[in-house]
């Protein structure tokens, strides 16, 4: 039996592709969903898995081919072909009886999402000669985004670890080896054998586009950061290493650290920074570099929304099973709001402003490992029940560290609660490539003058963050003064004013 590996759908508008690279040779077995071969777009890299397990028959499509969406790139055949001498084997009693025992099982790096090519091991649940059960948990992988927990593939014994922790490990790379409970000494041959598809990854060739983009550029290979299976340098690498030399054409190294008394070094603790905060270090001022960003401020007596909470939280929670908070008030508020100011809920692209029909709200949730911002879809479309049903579910995946890539992508405005903390004001950063933000802070009770007379209400400030480029102070005062309005008078809601 033979399956056919064909081009999977590259994207919206994207027709055709580049055979980058190849992960396998004619003759390889190859596991269901191992990735064979290696896809470039004008936009993106594709990985392609094995549709079956099998042995790879033929190549159709070799590497530096452009092919087309359901173009043929290879055949698999069946393990069952190449496996027809084993009834010799078979004929010794004893050999049958303990294969399943025997059967070696390799870990892999599961599939870790859209863009996200490498993790490092954070930590192994497991230690060699550990018993495991199929599924149990063996280790976790932390990536620039998420933390992925993975699972063992079958039961048997831990007889290998070959990523250890602190190990930056690439898309499908092997963590490990499971043997059948039988076999826990056989695998001493097979660090050997992974040595050399190891070693002979390094000389895998640049993507071809890269080296056209880097021709075309006048920049050598060596000033590129290569983001591709071990280091390739793919197109996009070539376009940033542009894009910054641009920037930064005489950019000056780093400040070296300040010289620190011996009787001080002592003293001071050197932690290496996690995936996750180097991204948030790194995005957080790739923002601040790309757009023009402003914060425009008022704010809000809160009396109302927490008179009509105080009313109904107890009836809503018996109703709907879930508290009533001031997240769906402020969701509800700025879903009415980007309604009458769509250009705070767009997105610049190259020279197109993009406008989004549609409210995809992020909260941004500040957890023990840092700030991560789950993506409420279709938020516009939301009761208030459904709101505080969805915010729930996505905190406690983020207190738990279980966010998955598709809980985080796709945001169009996010909304920043920095009041739980206690601030009772900030600007806050973007999360691009959004066009706006907003802050909420601390109610707090201050004096305020109303029909003449002064009275205590429970104020809190408003910060809205904005990319200038798109968003025009006109709007962005607006949108503040609408969300400002909604508040105070949470029957405009129910009456779309």
């Amino acid at each position: 039996m033979t399956t056919e590996v064909r081009v999977p759908t590259l994207g919206e508008s994207v027709t055709e592709a580049t055979v980058a690279t190849w992960f396998k040779k004619p003759g390889d077995s190859v596991a269901q969903d191992e990735m064979l071969c290696e896809l470039e777009t004008d936009k993106v890299t594709v990985e392609v898995p094995a549709p079956a397990a099998g042995v790879l028959a033929e190549i159709v499509a070799n590497e530096g081919d452009t092919v087309g969406v359901d173009a043929l790139l290879a055949n698999i055949s069946a393990a069952g072909a190449t496996a027809d001498p084993a009834p010799a084997a078979a004929s010794a009693p004893a050999a049958s009886a303990p294969a399943d025992a025997g059967a070696v099982t390799d870990v892999m790096v599961p599939t870790l999402g859209e863009s996200v090519s490498e993790a490092t091991v954070s930590v192994w649940f497991k230690k060699v000669g550990d018993s495991v059960a199929q599924d149990e948990m063996l280790c976790e992988l932390e990536t620039d985004k998420v933390s992925v927990e993975v699972p063992s593939p079958a039961a048997g014994v831990l007889t290998e670890i070959t990523a250890a922790e602190g190990a930056t490990v690439e898309a499908s790379a092997k963590l490990g080896v499971i043997s059948g409970s039988g076999a826990a000494a056989a695998p001493t041959a097979a660090p050997a054998a992974v040595a050399a598809p190891a070693a002979a990854g390094k000389d895998i060739a640049n993507a071809p586009s890269a080296e056209k983009a880097m021709a075309e550029a006048g920049i050598a290979a060596a000033n590129v950061a290569g983001t591709g299976r071990d280091g390739r340098i793919m197109k996009d690498d070539v376009a940033r290493a542009v894009a910054a030399a641009a920037a930064t054409p005489a950019a000056a190294p780093a400040a070296p650290r300040a010289p620190v008394a011996a009787s001080d070094a002592a003293r001071e603790e050197r932690v290496k920074m996690t995936r996750l905060r180097q991204t948030i270090a790194k995005r957080l001022k790739d923002s601040q570099n790309t757009a023009a960003m402003l914060t425009t401020y008022n704010e809000v007596d809160m009396g109302e929304v927490m008179a009509l909470r105080s009313q109904y939280k107890d009836q809503f929670e018996k109703k709907h099973g879930v508290r009533l908070g001031f997240m769906s008030f402020f969701t509800k508020a700025c879903c009415h709001a980007l309604k009458e100011v769509p250009e705070v809920n767009a997105e610049i692209d190259g020279t197109d402003i993009v406008y989004k029909n549609y409210v995809n709200m992020g909260v941004a949730a500040g957890t023990p490992t840092g700030l991560v911002v789950p993506v409420i879809r279709d938020a516009d479309a939301m009761s208030f029940a459904e709101i505080e049903k969805a915010i729930s579910a996505k905190g406690k995946l983020a207190r738990d560290g279980k966010l998955s890539m598709a809980d985080m992508q796709g945001g169009t405005f996010t909304l920043s609660n920095g009041g739980v903390y206690g601030s009772l004001m900030s600007s806050p950063i973007l999360n691009p490539p959004q066009s706006g933000i907003l802050g909420m802070h601390k109610i707090q009770d201050r004096p305020m003058a109303i029909n003449g007379e002064v009275v205590i209400r429970p104020m809190m400030y408003l910060a809205l963050s904005y990319d200038h480029r798109i968003v025009d102070g006109k709007g962005a005062v607006t949108f503040l003064v609408r969300v400002k309005e909604a508040l105070e008078d949470p029957r405009r809601l129910l009456m779309d004013l």
